[in-house]
């Protein structure tokens, strides 16, 4: 189930979601404009992904230490593994260190990112997810969700995720699920799921899911890479292996994007929250949500322009 194996008839109808390149196929843009994702297979290199292993060890065992890096671990496991990868779920906010901070600059990624944002790019959110043996408890469970519900710039259709397998990906240990189409519509309200042992924070999911609406899993082989749009409905399953599931992400806008302001809308109580969680990991110190952003925002192609 995946864009190499659905055929996607071209019209001539105009490409909302995609940019003019001579990257993609024509088959390719429609199946991004009908679906809100596409698949490259083999696009990353065996080497690339264990230099960005290493790393990730690296930052586990605390040999190294990137400034502003967000590092969110299961503190049940602590006693049993200390300071290791067999607790740490997820480091975000990777753009301080160097190692990591490469995939954002891959050519071949940004090959493709640019058929989306154009050629002002700026790197936005950056995450390497390292999915954990699960429980019946479904602690690493993200819901189904959309990224823009996180994001307070748009335009949405000028922002893209890369998303990498760090390793073969599949429904045993929780490879990603998407929606096709729904990309196509609104940002809807999102928080956290009411049932026990599914609030893992920030992980918010939609609050009024349409179980109608298809779902397709993803499986992918190490180095595939999947890019998707920020409103497409996507999440993960729990991992059932006793391995890790790990992959590496970036979320990428277009330099030329605005940013909002959230106040009154769906997305005013993410903004506390994460303004509460800047607090708390700066001893008190205030900031705005454009503020948050600002700090993490890269430049890596081109000219930083808004963002």
């Amino acid at each position: 189930p995946t864009s190499a194996q659905v055929s996607a008839v071209p019209h001539s109808g105009r490409f909302c979601y995609t940019l003019d390149n001579d990257l993609l196929t024509t088959e390719q843009r429609q199946f991004y404009e009908d679906n809100g994702y596409l698949l490259i297979r083999n696009l990353v290199s065996d080497e690339d992904i264990e230099r960005f292993r290493k790393e990730f060890t690296r930052i586990c065992k605390r040999e190294v230490k990137p400034p502003g890096v967000m590092i969110m671990k299961d503190e049940s496991l602590r006693s049993e593994f200390g300071q290791s990868e067999k607790v740490v779920n997820k480091v975000q906010d990777f753009q301080e260190d160097e190692e990591l901070f490469r995939y954002c600059t891959l050519p071949e990624i940004l090959k493709y990112v640019e058929c989306f944002t154009g050629p002002n790019i700026m790197a936005m959110h950056t995450m390497l997810i390292n999915k954990l043996p699960d429980s019946d408890k479904q602690t690493f469970l993200h819901p189904m969700h959309q990224d823009l519900h996180y994001f307070p710039f748009r335009p949405a259709s000028r922002i893209v995720c890369a998303w990498t397998a760090m390793e073969r990906a599949h429904q045993d240990n929780g490879c990603l699920v998407v929606q096709p189409g729904t990309h196509k519509t609104a940002l809807k309200p999102h928080g956290y799921p009411e049932m026990e042992g599914k609030t893992n924070k920030l992980f918010h999911g939609l609050l009024d899911e349409d179980e109608n609406i298809p779902k397709v899993h993803l499986v992918m082989e190490k180095g595939d890479t999947v890019f998707f749009h920020p409103l497409l409905i996507h999440g993960s399953g729990i991992n059932r292996t006793s391995g890790f599931r790990k992959s590496i992400s970036c979320h990428f806008a277009s330099s030329e994007c605005h940013y909002i302001d959230v106040k009154n809308t769906i997305q005013e109580h993410l903004e506390k929250e994460m303004q509460e969680m800047v607090s708390k990991k700066y001893n008190g110190t205030s900031v705005d949500l454009k503020d948050i952003w600002n700090f993490r925002a890269r430049l890596v192609q081109g000219e930083r322009i808004n963002l």
